[in-house]
């Protein structure tokens, strides 16, 4: 096992304060927004020349990406990111998803100035810089997770770019939380400015989560969008995704986006505004969260998916890579799932080493490589016997349903 340096051993965690109540959009002597809502500043023009080679390079990236999800607080603990580092060392594990941008507001700490404004003090990871230097000293590849439209602090400090009620109060969800409006040009500077900042600092992808409209539940008042102007939910999460990627890919990092599992499958768009081929073409990589026990009765045939590991992410993870060719989307690792590290209480089985292990054969099978885990707490050790020493590309070529099915009934009976 490599040693983890001294370094990042010592860090201390470390709290902050406050940001300042402002609108998001009014910000800067480089930055302003345009009567449309689009950006114009010194350094766009620039990023832009060079954001159609970046794309390619990151889309087509052959770089296998197996990875922990690390909470707020495991990332603000040295102890505990110790101990995931270590993890890392002896596995197959190449990579941490680590929240930066959460529903609680920034976990670091930013030096722009509108970003700061809208930071929240819910803590800060410790000396970043140090951790980003560990992490890349055990070649371990550093994503930022943001959630973006689910985004409570942004709300509160910016109560004119909300989500609101037909009687023009702010609309809440089911929790009592409010959603920054997805369809507004200003929410979307404001968070391009954190994903390019994570990822000049060193992280080689940020992924955008909460990238989609909340629920329009029928217990609930109808959602209002002032900015929607006739464009549907699933062209206006495309677009954010067309003007952000090259951003990102012009500070450094590939540009990704976690995604509903129900997405992979169902034909059309979701009432929440996601649809595969309106956001394939423009991210580097989807990240379906695939989890079976999320999936409902008889889900692919299937009565009980909690307990039918394989065929839940096989199912959904096979069509993923289907509407990808359909679509022209040929990049070897760009369907990157979420898999089940976690037990809901009163299903079962509970989830351990096995159901890991069903769970990355399926997506082998389907013909991909890289997953990322999903533990809430962020605790892996009960799985640890299902993960390979090494890294070691697994996926199988891929077959087509027809092809399958043509396959089988050619196939004489025994």
């Amino acid at each position: 096992m490599r040693s983890i340096p001294l370094l990042f051993m010592t860090l201390a965690a470390c709290g902050a304060g406050e940001g300042k109540r402002t609108t998001v959009g009014q910000e800067s002597t480089h930055t302003t927004l345009t009567a449309a809502g689009a950006v114009a500043d010194t350094t766009t023009k620039r990023a832009l020349a060079k954001a159609d080679t970046l794309a390619k390079s990151f889309a087509d990236d052959s770089q296998i990406v197996r990875a922990l999800y690390v909470n707020r607080w495991a990332s603000q603990s040295p102890k505990r990111m110790h101990e995931l580092i270590a993890i890392a060392d002896s596995t197959e594990i190449n990579a941490f998803v680590i929240d930066m941008k959460d529903e609680f507001g920034l976990n670091f700490e930013s030096t722009d100035s509108m970003v700061k404004r809208n930071a929240g003090n819910s803590g800060k990871v410790p000396h970043l810089k140090e951790l980003l230097d560990t992490l890349h000293a055990h070649h371990i590849l550093a994503i930022a997770r943001m959630v973006t439209f689910k985004d409570s602090v942004a709300a509160r400090n910016n109560p004119d770019h909300v989500i609101r009620k037909p009687d023009g109060t702010p609309w809440h969800d089911k929790k009592g939380l409010t959603w920054v409006d997805p369809y507004d040009h200003a929410i979307w500077e404001y968070n391009i400015r954190v994903a390019t900042e994570m990822a000049k600092m060193g992280f080689g992808e940020v992924q955008f989560d909460y990238i989609r409209f909340p629920e329009p539940y029928k217990s609930l008042p109808q959602q209002v969008f002032k900015d929607a102007n006739g464009v549907t939910k699933p062209h206006a999460l495309a677009e954010f995704f067309r003007t952000a990627c090259p951003r990102v890919h012009a500070a450094g990092a590939r540009c990704t986006a976690d995604i509903f599992g129900l997405v992979t499958t169902v034909p059309g768009a979701l009432e929440i505004g996601q649809q595969w081929e309106e956001l394939a073409p423009h991210s580097d990589v989807l990240l379906p969260m695939v989890y079976p026990s999320h999936y409902p009765h008889g889900s692919f045939g299937v009565e009980r998916p909690n307990a039918e590991p394989y065929k839940i992410v096989f199912a959904a993870i096979h069509r993923a890579h289907e509407r990808d060719l359909k679509i022209g989307v040929n990049a070897g690792n760009h369907v990157r799932p979420w898999l089940q590290a976690f037990s809901l209480k009163g299903m079962t089985p509970k989830y351990g080493q096995a159901e890991l292990l069903e769970q990355k054969r399926a997506v082998y099978d389907a013909g991909y490589d890289g997953w990322v885990l999903w533990s809430p707490g962020s605790v892996y050790e009960p799985f640890l016997g299902a993960l390979e020493k090494k890294e070691v590309s697994r996926k199988k070529p891929f077959v087509t349903t027809t092809k399958v099915a043509a396959a089988k009934a050619t196939t004489p009976a025994k």
